[in-house]
Parts: structure tokens; sequence; C-alpha cells
């Protein structure tokens, strides 16, 4: 097995055949190269999680009615006041005009009472009678004019239209769903993070967010943390807000790097490192020579990587063109 690995990098460090190993026929390549160093930094775990709307309702009446006209489609769009759903409000009209018309009944009542009492021809029970009559059907009024004011069912909010469940015709009743409405325009991840990290994660916190179809990186801002685990997951909720992206939709799967420690890794810049096949390999200087180095590389963090296996801190790693160079290739360093 380590011959034929050994065989394999070999043979990368040339187009063809070698007749023998002579530095000497080699030109001098100038270099630059970077000294590996031990590097601090943030150790992270995913925990998963689903993109969700920060404002989402399901609505339903207030009262109960036929459905007149149904306004809203999925997938429709709507400001804040904008018209839905219409109940027949025959009944509720009939309800309303009644109650106007007693309210108009007592408040004459009322004044002709108040009337006859200030000149004294009436007592003071019988004022009171009337005046109890006329704010009663005040009341009565203001409640049957809410009521006729609730057959017609207005967005809450800007946003969309995600679901439909009832149509012209079916009989809406306090309670029943009719329509979903969210805003598309504000969302959040929402993570299930397990006990041992929550302690590590604050109101505030910026933590990076990868979503499902989009290639890059978001940054999530961390709004709520549930005050108490869930008993049969050992995990808490958390909710991140996201920015507007392209593409960023309620739905997605997603993941959110949780932080949980520090630790220390040694680290070189990525384009040091170069791929053949499943071979990670690099190049270090090494008594004025480039030396070939098969690594295994970890995390990436920004423009390095990290560096697990195959290479010792504070040996000088061809960090320019390395693909140019062949293995004991005499080099000089640039100052």
């Amino acid at each position: 097995m380590l011959l034929a690995l050994a065989t394999t990098v070999m043979g990368l460090t040339g187009c063809g055949p070698r007749k023998q190993t002579n530095d000497a026929a080699l030109p001098a390549a100038t270099v630059q190269a970077q000294a590996a160093e031990y590097q601090r930094r943030i150790a992270t775990e995913d925990a998963i999680g689903t993109v969700l709307p920060k404002l989402k309702a399901v609505i339903a009446a207030k009262v109960s009615g036929s459905i007149e006209k149904m306004l809203a489609v999925p997938g429709q769009s709507v400001k804040a006041g904008d018209l839905l759903v219409q109940l027949n409000a025959s009944e509720i009209q009939a309800r309303y005009d009644q109650a106007e018309a007693s309210l108009k009944q007592a408040e004459q009542d009322w004044k002709r009472a108040s009337a006859l009492y200030d000149q004294q021809a009436s007592s003071r029970a019988e004022y009171d009678a009337a005046d109890s009559r006329y704010h009663v059907a005040l009341g009565e009024a203001a409640e049957a004019k809410a009521m006729l004011g609730y057959v017609q069912i207005r967005a809450p909010f800007d946003g969309l239209i995600t679901g439909k469940d009832v149509d012209t015709g079916d009989l809406a009743v306090p309670g029943k769903p009719l329509v979903e409405l969210e805003d598309p325009d504000h969302l959040r991840l929402e993570a299930n993070v397990p006990v041992e990290l929550a302690g590590h994660v604050k109101p505030g916190d910026r933590l990076q967010v990868s979503v499902e179809t989009i290639e890059t990186n978001l940054e999530g801002t961390v709004s709520e943390i549930a005050p108490s685990a869930d008993p049969g997951s050992g995990t808490f909720v958390i909710k991140l807000d996201l920015p507007q992206f392209p593409g960023l939709r309620s739905g997605q799967f997603g993941r959110v790097a949780v932080p949980s420690g520090e630790i220390s890794a040694l680290r070189v810049p990525v384009l040091a490192v170069m791929q053949r096949g499943d071979m990670e390999l690099i190049f270090v200087v090494s008594g004025g020579h480039a030396q070939l180095r098969i690594v295994k590389t970890g995390s990436r963090v920004g423009e390095e990587v990290e560096i697990v296996s195959g290479l010792d801190a504070g040996e000088q790693v061809v960090v320019s063109n390395p693909n140019n160079l062949q293995d004991g290739q005499p080099v000089v360093l640039k100052p």
C-alpha cells in the first residue's frame, strides 16, 4: 500500500518518467513561502432547523355566515387591509338596522324624560329608567356595528396567501380557518440546539447559517431562545432572524453553526493545497529544495485551511504557484 502511494506521488512530479534524480537538471524556481502556524478558532457544531416566517396568520371568521366572495388565491400577494373574504351580511345587517332603530327610539325617550325631569314633571325613577334604556341601546348598536364589520375579512399585514381552506358558498363559523397568510420578506431559522451547546448562545449573537439550494452562507441574528428544554429531545429552540436573500423561502431546511468551544489547529493558505484525485498535496521548502508532501486537511476558515496531518508547525509551505513545481526542485525564496 505504501509503495503504491509513493509511486503515485512520484508520478505527479512530472509529465514523464525522470531518468535520474538530479537536482542540478532542474532550474531553480523563485517561490513565496509561509510558515505553518497553529491558530485558535471557535469550534462549531451544526444544529438542524427550518426556515419559517416571522409573521404568520391563520385567519378565521368572528361571526357565522355563508361565504359570499372568496377573493384570496394561494400565491397572491396582498397588502394590509385588502379584502380577502366577504360573508353574507343579510342577517347581521338586519340585526344592525334593528339596533339602530332601537337606539333612535331610546334616544327620543331619554330626551323626553330628561325634559320632563328638568320641569319636575316626572320622577327621578322614570328619568333613570329612560337613561338606562338609552345606554343599553347604545351598547347594542355598537355591538351590531362591530358585528357588521366582521363580515368583511381583511389582511392583517402585508404578505403572501399560502393556503385557502374554504370557498364561495361554504359556511364560515367562528374559529374555523379560512385563509393562511405569511410575510415572505421577514424570515427566520428555528433550530433545535442540544442542551450542552445552548449555554454558548445568547440573544444578539450572529451565527453562520447554511440553507439548502443557497450556495452562500447567511448570517443569522439570534432573536429568541426557549427558556426551557424540550424533555423529549433534550434540545432548546433558538430563533435566528435572517436577511433577505434571493431564493430564501419558508419551509427550507437549514443548519446553524453553534459555537462549542475554542480549538487550536495548524493552518495554511488554501492556495498552498493541491488536489490530485483523492490526495491532497503541498510543497514545503527543505534545504533549499521543494519537497512534496501528502497531507490531510480539515475545516476551511476563510482563505485558510486546517492541516490535520502531514505537516509540522514552523515548516515553510510554498504558497505561490505550487502546481508549477516538481519534487526536489531547487527553490529561491522571495524576500
